[in-house]
C-alpha cells in the first residue's frame, strides 16, 4: 500500500462522504486556478497547508514526502518561462517578466496540488470508485479502475520483492550487474504482471462474474454542516483575494 493510501485509511475524516471533501479540497483546487497569483493562490496554499496539518491531521513528514514530487513537476513547469528562445538579445536569452510570470505560476500550480492532495490524504480510493457507479459513470469503466488500481500494488509488491532477491544475491554491486539486474527486474515484472492478470480473469469467470463487481461500501452522508462550512470559507477566500488585489498598487 502506497504512504498516500494508508494515511487516507488511518485519516481522520476517513468516515466523512467523499462529497464532503471533493468540495472542500478540490474547491480549494478551482480557487487556486482561477483567483490572482498574489495574493489568491498565495491564501489558497496558507489555507491547504492549515486544513491537512490541522483539522485533517496529515502528518507534516508524510505530507512533505507526497508533495515533494507534484512540487518537482511544478518548479520544472515554471522554469522555462525565466527564460525566451530568438530575439536581439541572442538565441536564449532572459525573458522579459520571466521571473514574475514564473513565480504566478509556482504559486498557482502548488498551491492546486494542496487541494488535490488534501482530497486524497482523505480519501481512500475503495470508498470513492464504488460511489462512481451511483453518480451515472459506466460500472464497467469503474470496475477496469478497481481492478488496476488493485493490480497497481501487487506489481509494486513484486517488484519489491525481485530487488530484494536481487540484491541478496550482488545484484547491484557493479554498475554492469546493476544493469543486467534492471533488465531482468523489467522482464520478470512484465512476465508476472500478465500472469497474475491470467489468474484474477479465471478467478472471476470461477465466481460468475457478469461484468460487475460488487463491493462492499462504508455507509455515509453528506455532512450539510461540514459542506456549508466548506462552502462559506471557499466563498471567504475568493472575497478576500479579490478584496486584497483590488487595492494592490
Amino acid at each position: 500500500m502506497l504512504p498516500i493510501d494508508a494515511a487516507a485509511h488511518s485519516s481522520r475524516w476517513r468516515r466523512r462522504h467523499p462529497v464532503d471533501k471533493a468540495v472542500l479540497g478540490l474547491g480549494l483546487t478551482v480557487l487556486a486556478i482561477s483567483l490572482p497569483p498574489w495574493p489568491g493562490a498565495a491564501l489558497v496554499l496558507l489555507t491547504a497547508l492549515a486544513v491537512l496539518l490541522g483539522p485533517a491531521g496529515v502528518p507534516g513528514r508524510r505530507l512533505w514526502r507526497a508533495y515533494r514530487v507534484p512540487l518537482g513537476f511544478c518548479v520544472t513547469g515554471a522554469l522555462p518561462l525565466l527564460v525566451q528562445v530568438g530575439g536581439p538579445d541572442g538565441f536564449v536569452s532572459p525573458a522579459p517578466e520571466g521571473p514574475l510570470r514564473a513565480g504566478e505560476l509556482l504559486l498557482r500550480t502548488s498551491a492546486a496540488s494542496l487541494g488535490v492532495l488534501l482530497f486524497a490524504f482523505t480519501t481512500p480510493m475503495s470508498d470513492l470508485l464504488p460511489r462512481l457507479v451511483r453518480a451515472g459513470v459506466p460500472a464497467p469503466l469503474v470496475d477496469v479502475a478497481l481492478v488496476t488500481y488493485r493490480m497497481s500494488f501487487l506489481l509494486l509488491d513484486s517488484v519489491r520483492r525481485i530487488r530484494e532477491a536481487q540484491a541478496a544475491r550482488l545484484g547491484h554491486t557493479t554498475r554492469a550487474a546493476a544493469w543486467r539486474s534492471l533488465g531482468g527486474l523489467g522482464a520478470t515484472a512484465f512476465v508476472r504482471s500478465f500472469d497474475r492478470a491470467a489468474r484474477l480473469q479465471t478467478g472471476l469467470a470461477g465466481r460468475g462474474y457478469d461484468g460487475t463487481l460488487r463491493v462492499l461500501v462504508p455507509e455515509a452522508r453528506v455532512s450539510v454542516r461540514f459542506t456549508a462550512v466548506s462552502l462559506l470559507l471557499l466563498a471567504a477566500l475568493a472575497a478576500v483575494a479579490l478584496l486584497l488585489e483590488s487595492r494592490m498598487p
